[in-house]
């Protein structure tokens, strides 16, 4: 969505602000025709003709015949932005590995690499350097010139410079990561919560897109969340948002990692799903996970084992929807495996006890489909988000 530039803006910050919007729009919708622009940027094809014409002239677009022709006549060039005409870095930390990719315009991941952190890999000072040196080994490797940085971290982290307060599952605290990252790449960097940046994938390119208000939640070693509101990230006071994994839901509850007693994370995360399954607690994330695929052929043990469970999951969730009313909760990581039964189950159950859902008309639960790769893919519209009116 477009915003109209303000009354008595100059002819250059309206060309600015028409080129950015037609940037974004092929950026996240991709490729579309010239007459489509027009009619859904609201602007006129003269207007559109010069803009195409400009960026094409940069290599920032290129206009092609589509590949499959419908009807007579000559038929409509297709407008695609070029993805090595802007490269972002995403940077995805956690706990147990890291994952970056090269993300060209357009979304398209050009290269990626990973590694596992065991041991002294998880320090800070070690993290940060392997991302340095990799970042550089990837864009020689494709040729391609990085010009911003995003970086998904899970923990407490300070929009403004990337501040990491505390990343309590990973052993850091008061980590200047933003800066430190800054310094050596040299080029904007954006760091924020796992959660919050998995949130705003879904929002472009996932389940929640079209979503005014939604809400991510995730299950890995801890639980966090994401907030869309009114189509924005909610980003509260200095960035610090997210962290409903901390709710406090059983006050005589198992001691959390943060020092409270009885947060929610402790009843629904990963530890959580290891003893409802009757697997020992620090099991392999691939037996967990194949254990919750077994149930799903299983539905009376699955209604047994997970019963509990599925109550702390309900209590949560209405929670979160009487807070923030989302039209859409988007379960992820480990929430993705529980089995569809237990997922209905529980919307169902929000739906019936939540005041708010039962006001605005219920509101869905649906589990991510992007996988292992939503938040490199939200840590790289992080960092497309400030530079597509500078490319």
């Amino acid at each position: 969505m477009t915003s109209t530039p303000t009354a008595g803006a100059r002819p250059d910050e309206v060309r600015r602000h028409n080129r950015t919007a037609l940037l974004r729009r092929l950026h996240i919708e991709g490729p579309t025709t010239r007459a489509e622009l027009a009619t859904e940027l609201g602007l006129n094809r003269s207007t559109i003709k010069a803009l195409v014409d400009g960026l094409a002239e940069t290599g920032i677009v290129e206009e092609r015949v589509p590949r499959a022709r419908s009807g007579a006549g000559r038929p409509s060039l297709l407008v695609l932005p070029q993805p090595l005409a802007a490269v972002v870095l995403a940077v995805d930390i956690k706990v147990e590995h890291v994952a970056m990719a090269l993300v060209g315009l357009g979304g398209e991941m050009l290269g990626r690499n990973s590694w596992n952190l065991r041991g002294r890999a998880r320090e800070p000072d070690e993290v940060i350097t392997h991302v340095i040196e990799s970042a550089r080994v990837l864009a020689d490797e494709l040729h391609a010139r990085m010009i911003a940085v995003g970086v998904s971290v899970p923990g407490v982290v300070r929009r403004s410079d990337g501040f990491v307060h505390e990343a309590p599952n990973l052993g850091w605290t008061e980590v200047a990561l933003g800066d430190r990252l800054g310094a050596a790449l040299g080029m904007p960097i954006r760091i924020g919560n796992d959660a919050e940046i998995a949130a705003l994938a879904e929002h472009l390119r996932g389940v929640a897109r079209g979503a005014k208000d939604a809400v991510y939640v995730s299950a890995d070693i801890g639980v966090g969340a994401g907030v869309i509101s009114d189509g924005s990230t909610l980003r509260g006071t200095l960035g610090y948002i997210g962290e409903l994994g901390h709710m406090v839901v059983n006050p005589s509850g198992r001691r959390c990692h943060c020092g409270a007693r009885g947060c929610w994370e402790t009843e629904v995360g990963e530890l959580a799903l290891c003893r409802a399954l009757e697997l020992p607690e620090g099991s392999p994330r691939g037996a967990v996970v194949a254990e919750l695929r077994a149930l799903a052929a299983e539905p009376a043990e699955a209604d047994r084992k997970l019963a509990e469970f599925g109550e702390w999951l309900v209590l949560g969730l209405g929670n979160i929807v009487n807070a923030f009313s989302p039209e859409l909760v988007v379960l992820g990581d480990l929430f993705t495996s529980l089995p569809v039964r237990l997922v209905t189950r529980v919307g169902d159950e929000v739906g019936r006890r939540s005041l708010v859902s039962r006001a605005i008309g219920g509101t869905r639960i649906l589990s991510s489909t992007m996988g292992a790769d939503s938040k490199l893919v939200g840590a790289a519209e992080l960092a497309f988000e400030p530079v597509l009116d500078t490319v």
